[in-house]
C-alpha cells in the first residue's frame, strides 16, 4: 500500500475552494453574500441565447397586464353609465356593453396569461438544464486539487438544489415580478388619473412602507444563503457515509452516523426556520403597512364621494386600482423572498463556476512526436514538489530520472517516499515547484492535457468500477473500441474467464463501485481497461496488490506481455513483482537513494536489501 501522505495530498490547494457559509473573503475580494440581486447578472450568459423567447414572454406579459388594468375602468363605466343619475333609459344597454367588454378583456387576459406561463416555464426548464450542464462540464475539468478540498455532496447540492431554485426564479419569479411591476406602475398611473390628491397621499405613505421591507429583505437573503449551505453540508455528509457503508457497519457506527446526520439535518432545519420566521415577519409587515395605508386613503375617498367631489364610479375605479397596486406590492414581497433565496443559490453556483483549475493546457500546445514502436522516453530533471498546505516539506526533492523508450522501471521504497506523488507529476495532476518533465523530449507543460494523458495508461491501487456492465467498464479505456477489442484486453488481463461466468457475461451489471466483484476481479477489470487504451507509457500502482497467488501469476504473465513495446513504471511493495524490471529505483523522503537491478541492490546492502530480507526471509529476520 502506498503512503497516505502521498496518495492523498493535504486538503489545502492552490485552487480557491468553494466557500462555506462561514468562510470569509480574502483581502480585496468582495463578499458576495453582502450584495443584492446583482448576483443574477451572472446568469446573463445563460439567458442571452433565448432573447426571442423572452421577448415573446414580454409581449404576452404586457397584454395580460394591460387587460388587467382595463378591468377597473370598465367597472367605472358600468357604475357611472349604468347606475348613475345620468344613466336614464340607456342603463341596460350600457350594462350589456360593459359586460361584453369585460368578457372580451377576460378572454384576452386568459390567452395572454397562458402564453406567458408556457413560455416562461419553458425558459425555466431550458436555462436550468443549460446551467446544470455548464456547471458539471466545468467541474469535471478541475484538477485533483479541487476534488481533494471539496466534498462531492456539496457539488451535487449546488448542481441540483441550487439550480432548482434558479429554475423557480427564471420560470416563475421573474415573470411574476415583471407582471406585478407593470401592474404596480400602471395601477399607480391610473390612481393619479382618477384622483391626484388621494394618490399623492397614498404614495407618501407607501414610501415609508418600503424601508422596513428592504431591511428585512436583506436579513431574509442572508438567512437563505445560510440555509442552502446547511443543506449542502448535510448532503455532503450523507454522500460520504453512504460511500463508506461497509466500514461504518464493520465498526458498528450506524447509530453514531445516524446521530451525526440527524444533528446536521436539525441544524439545517433550525437555519431554515430562522429564514421562514424572518420571511413571515416580512410578509406581515408588508401586508399590514400596505393595506393599512390603502384603507386610510379609501376612507378619505368615501368622504369625498359623500361631499360630491368624486363620483361613485371614480371611487370604485380607485378602489380596484388601489387593490391592484396593493396586490402587486404583496406579490412582489413574496417574489422578493424567492428571488433573495435564489440569489444565494446563484452566488454559490457562480462561486463554483469561478473556480479555476491550477492545471491547464497551454493556449498553443505542442504535438507529441510520432509514436515509436518501443514506447515513450521519459525524463525528469531536478523535480521538487511540495503539497500546498505543507510548503515547508518536500514530497519530491531534486529528483532526476531518465527512462528510455521501452524500459521497465520499478519504483520501491517505504511509505511516504513519494512514489505515488511521482505518478501524479507524470499525469500532471500537479505541477512541480521546480524542475522539468519531458515525454519524448517535449515538456509536458507544453502538451495538451488530453494528449498527455492519452499517452499514459494507469492501473491505480484503488480501482474505480462504474455502475455499468463489464463491457462498458473495460471500454472506458477507449470509447471507440469494438467488442472484440474489449474481450481481447480482458483475456490479456486474465479477466475473460470470470467475466464469462457472470450471469449475463460481459453484459452483467457490476454494481455500484463494483460491489459484485472481488478485489482481485476489480483489479483485473482496471488492468484490462489500461491495456485496451494501449498507451506508450504504462503506470502500474500496486497493480497486483489485491490478487491471490494464482490470479497474480496470471496477471503478471499478462502484464509482462503487455509491457512489450511500451515503457512501464511499476510501484510495488511486493518485491516479487519487480525483480524482472530493467531497473529498480529505490526512493526515500522524496529522493532516489538507490538504483540498480534486484541482484545488484541486494548486494549493495542498503534499503532495498533490507526490504528484500523482510519479504523473502521473514523468519530469519525475526530470530
Amino acid at each position: 500500500m502506498t503512503n497516505s501522505a502521498t496518495s492523498t495530498p493535504p486538503h489545502s490547494t492552490e485552487s480557491e475552494p468553494i466557500s462555506s457559509s462561514n468562510a470569509k473573503p480574502k483581502p480585496g475580494e468582495k463578499d458576495s453574500r453582502k450584495g443584492s440581486l446583482s448576483a443574477f447578472k451572472g446568469l446573463l450568459p445563460f439567458l442571452r441565447p433565448y432573447t426571442r423567447q423572452f421577448m415573446l414572454a414580454g409581449v404576452a406579459l404586457l397584454v395580460a397586464a394591460a387587460s388587467t388594468l382595463a378591468i377597473p375602468y370598465a367597472f367605472k363605466q358600468m357604475i357611472d353609465l349604468g347606475f348613475g343619475a345620468s344613466a336614464g333609459a340607456k342603463s341596460i344597454k350600457h350594462v350589456d356593453l360593459v359586460f361584453l367588454a369585460l368578457f372580451g378583456v377576460a378572454s384576452i387576459l386568459a390567452l395572454a396569461t397562458a402564453a406567458r406561463f408556457y413560455i416562461v416555464s419553458w425558459l425555466g426548464e431550458r436555462v436550468t438544464a443549460d446551467i446544470r450542464s455548464a456547471v458539471y462540464a466545468h467541474v469535471v475539468t478541475q484538477s485533483p486539487e479541487f476534488f481533494e478540498t471539496t466534498q462531492t455532496g456539496e457539488v451535487l447540492s449546488r448542481i441540483t438544489t441550487d439550480t432548482t431554485l434558479i429554475q423557480s426564479v427564471v420560470g416563475t419569479s421573474i415573470s411574476m415580478a415583471l407582471r406585478n411591476v407593470l401592474l404596480f406602475f400602471g395601477g399607480l398611473a391610473m390612481l393619479f388619473f382618477t384622483s391626484p390628491k388621494l394618490s399623492g397621499i397614498i404614495i407618501g405613505l407607501l414610501v415609508l412602507v418600503v424601508v422596513p421591507i428592504v431591511v428585512f429583505g436583506r436579513r431574509v437573503r442572508k438567512l437563505s444563503r445560510d440555509s442552502q449551505d446547511r443543506i449542502a453540508d448535510a448532503s455532503a455528509m450523507a454522500g460520504e457515509i453512504l460511500n463508506a457503508m461497509p466500514t461504518v457497519q464493520a465498526f458498528t457506527h450506524e447509530k453514531i452516523e445516524a446521530t451525526r446526520f440527524g444533528a446536521s439535518v436539525e441544524g439545517a432545519f433550525q437555519t431554515a426556520m430562522r429564514r421562514i420566521k424572518a420571511r413571515a415577519l416580512l410578509t406581515v409587515i408588508a401586508i399590514l403597512l400596505v393595506f393599512g395605508t390603502i384603507v386610510f386613503v379609501l376612507w378619505l375617498g368615501a368622504h369625498a364621494v359623500i361631499q360630491g367631489t368624486m363620483t361613485g364610479g371614480d371611487l370604485g375605479q380607485f378602489i380596484l386600482y388601489a387593490a391592484i397596486v396593493a396586490g402587486a406590492i404583496g406579490a412582489l414581497s413574496e417574489v422578493m423572498g424567492e428571488a433573495l433565496r435564489a440569489a444565494g443559490a446563484t452566488e454559490r453556483l457562480l462561486e463554483l463556476m469561478a473556480v479555476k483549475s491550477a492545471i491547464l493546457s497551454p493556449q498553443k500546445p505542442l504535438p507529441l512526436p510520432p509514436r515509436a514502436a518501443s514506447g515513450a522516453a521519459l525524463s525528469l530533471t531536478d523535480i521538487t514538489f511540495s503539497y500546498p498546505s505543507r510548503l515547508d516539506t518536500d514530497s519530491l526533492s531534486k529528483l532526476t530520472l531518465d527512462i528510455k523508450a521501452g524500459e521497465t522501471i520499478a519504483v520501491v521504497g517505504p511509505s511516504g517516499a513519494g512514489k505515488t506523488t511521482l505518478f501524479q507529476m507524470l499525469l500532471r495532476f500537479y505541477d512541480p515547484r521546480q524542475g522539468l518533465i519531458t515525454l519524448d523530449g517535449v515538456d509536458i507543460k507544453q502538451l495538451d492535457l488530453h494528449a498527455l494523458r492519452n499517452a499514459i495508461g494507469i492501473v491505480p491501487q484503488d480501482t474505480v468500477i462504474f455502475s455499468a456492465d463489464a463491457m462498458e467498464n473495460i471500454r472506458y479505456g477507449r470509447f471507440d473500441a469494438s467488442d472484440a477489442e474489449v474481450i481481447q484486453a480482458a483475456k490479456m488481463a486474465a479477466a475473460h474467464e470470470f467475466i464469462e461466468k457472470l450471469p449475463q457475461g460481459y453484459q452483467s451489471f457490476l454494481g455500484e463501485r463494483g460491489v459484485r466483484l472481488s478485489g482481485g476481479q476489480r483489479q483485473r477489470i482496471a488492468i484490462a481497461r489500461a491495456l485496451l487504451k494501449n498507451p506508450p507509457l504504462l503506470l502500474l500502482d500496486e497493480a497486483t496488490s489485491s490478487l491471490d497467488a494464482e490470479s497474480e501469476r496470471l496477471v503478471q504473465e499478462a502484464l509482462e506481455a503487455a509491457m512489450v513495446g511500451r515503457t512501464t513504471i511499476i510501484i510495488a511493495h511486493r518485491l516479487a513483482t519487480v525483480q524482472r524490471a530493467d531497473r529498480i529505483i529505490v526512493m526515500e523522503d522524496g529522493q532516489i537513494v538507490e538504483t540498480g537491478t534486484h541482484a545488484s541492490l541486494v548486494a549493495l546492502g542498503g534499503i532495498y536489501a533490507n526490504l528484500a530480507a523482510l519479504q523473502f526471509h521473514p523468519v530469519h529476520m525475526m530470530q
